[in-house]
């Protein structure tokens, strides 16, 4: 499936809750990294084959991966 087939944004998260992303193409995204009280927002470019194949993973719901809301997304962003 290429960008057209696709609607972004797309959300998702990390199954135990701790991380958020949100995929803005399949070479990019925004990351939301829980630890503690406190959230840090992060925005990646995929330059090497081994960051591209992470979003796929993440877009695909490969395991950890789960379907994500922009609303639980948003509640996080700082």
């Amino acid at each position: 499936m290429n960008d057209l087939e696709m609607n972004f944004p797309l959300f998702r998260k990390l199954s135990n809750g701790k991380r958020f992303y949100k995929i803005l193409s399949t070479n990019e995204f925004e990351e939301i990294q829980l630890i503690g009280s406190k959230s840090f927002k992060r925005k990646i470019h995929a330059t090497q084959f081994p960051e591209m194949i992470l979003i796929q993973d993440i877009i695909e719901l490969v395991q950890p991966y789960q379907l994500s809301w922009e609303e639980e997304f948003r509640q996080f962003e700082t």
